[in-house]
């Protein structure tokens, strides 16, 4: 009996397993449509529609959706690979997939009835959304009116639903919760705000609701939520969504930035087999010692990254993290993002002034690592305060985001 059951649960590991390196290959397999349309996604400030066609083909969207409505159910270690691998042909795209993929996830906390109206007629349902507090909901009979201005919605032209941060007062005005609530896109206005120095193809866009109505089943609070208690159905099948809330959402933005770090050494590398280290005695920059330095640096300042990120999302695909071990995990995801700037950094310095070239791809991937690395979820030095003070055993949260 024994024997039968390890043998089962190596043979649903195994299933896993492929099931996580067909995704991953599927996103490869996406890598030349990409590059082809990165310049143009950039230009028109959002990723064309054939890319989105093409991932939603791809079953990209799927990747964190219950499988009780289509979805694959994987894990964060999936999503991050995946965000990688399409970070390496263009960071906005893989920005973009990264975030429909999480806020699906995020939106599969919500009760059970709201989880139905975005995925029960639509599996390929496209959920974005903006956590920051900036809209406010009043109290009404059965739900919520909710007004609010949010800022920066990425993939907001192709979102079908939207989960947007707001404070919730009661009758007399009193500010009683802050919460997520899911919006039909149809119901908000989209107003043309990203103009930005880099990530210009995530047309992270400004939405706007006014007296909107928001029934309590499409409400999640946040601190309840930062505490590990979901408004879902509990089903012990579906172990991926009792996972902690601020370590999901900010982990998966490492992912992308991973892809852009490794297409910069490939690049930067494959340059230098042929690329004259110009006023040196050096034909190629491949036989200058202070070259071949540098690029040790670079790669292992990528794999330090990736080390760091992979130990945080293994420890968070496993579940069950007290706060101390959030508070390392929200440390690791800024102190990994800082070695993938570090590292683009020095490889731009090994290829040159021709990097900002703008028919070269690093300068672009240049701009959008440092835009990405600024998310707020990725500020590194709130993720050490976090983390020091937990070492110290002082008392203090820093943030809901942990």
């Amino acid at each position: 009996m024994a024997l039968s059951r390890a043998q089962n649960d190596m043979e649903s590991l195994q299933q896993e397993i492929s099931s996580r390196e067909e995704i991953i290959e599927r996103a490869r397999a996406l890598q030349p449509l990409l590059r082809t349309h990165a310049q143009r996604g950039e230009a028109e400030r959002a990723v064309p529609a054939e890319v989105v066609d093409a991932l939603t083909e791809a079953g990209i969207f799927r990747m964190l959706t219950p499988k009780r409505f289509g979805g694959y159910e994987t894990d964060l270690r999936t999503l991050t690979e995946v965000s990688e691998a399409l970070g390496e042909a263009d960071g906005a795209t893989a920005w973009t997939a990264m975030i429909v993929t999480v806020t699906n996830w995020l939106a599969s906390l919500f009760p059970d009835e709201a989880q139905e109206e975005v995925f029960g007629a639509d599996p390929d349902a496209r959920v974005t959304g903006v956590a920051a507090p900036t809209g406010m909901g009043r109290r009404v009979p059965g739900g919520w009116m909710v007004t609010g201005k949010w800022s920066y919605n990425s993939g907001a032209p192709y979102a079908t639903w939207a989960a947007v941060g707001a404070l919730l007062q009661d009758e007399n005005g009193a500010v009683v919760d802050q919460a997520l609530v899911l919006i039909p896109a149809s119901e908000l206005l989209l107003e043309d705000t990203w103009y930005t120095a880099g990530m210009r193809g995530t047309a992270s866009n400004t939405l706007i609701g006014r007296d909107i109505m928001v029934p309590d089943h499409r409400v999640l609070s946040v601190p309840a939520a930062a505490q590990g208690t979901y408004p879902r159905s509990n089903r012990e099948e579906e172990f991926l969504y009792t996972l902690p809330f601020g370590s999901m959402l900010l982990l998966c933005l490492t992912g992308p930035l991973l892809g852009l770090g490794k297409a910069a050494l490939d690049m930067v590398t494959a340059s230098a087999e042929d690329k004259p280290l110009s006023f040196t005695v050096h034909g190629r920059q491949a036989d200058s010692v202070g070259v071949q330095i540098q690029l040790a640096e670079a790669a292992l300042s990528l794999r330090t990254a990736r080390l760091h990120v992979l130990d945080a999302v293994n420890q968070i695909d496993r579940g069950d993290m007290d706060y101390g071990q959030r508070t390392q995990v929200r440390a690791q995801a800024g102190y990994a993002a800082q070695q993938v700037l570090n590292a683009i950094n020095t490889l731009l310095n090994v290829h040159g002034a021709s990097s900002f070239a703008e028919a070269n791809p690093l300068q672009r991937i240049w701009r959008d690592a440092n835009v990405a690395a600024r998310h707020a979820g990725l500020v590194p030095t709130v993720g050490y305060e976090a983390y020091g003070k937990m070492l110290l055993a002082i008392n203090e949260p820093v943030s809901l985001m942990v």
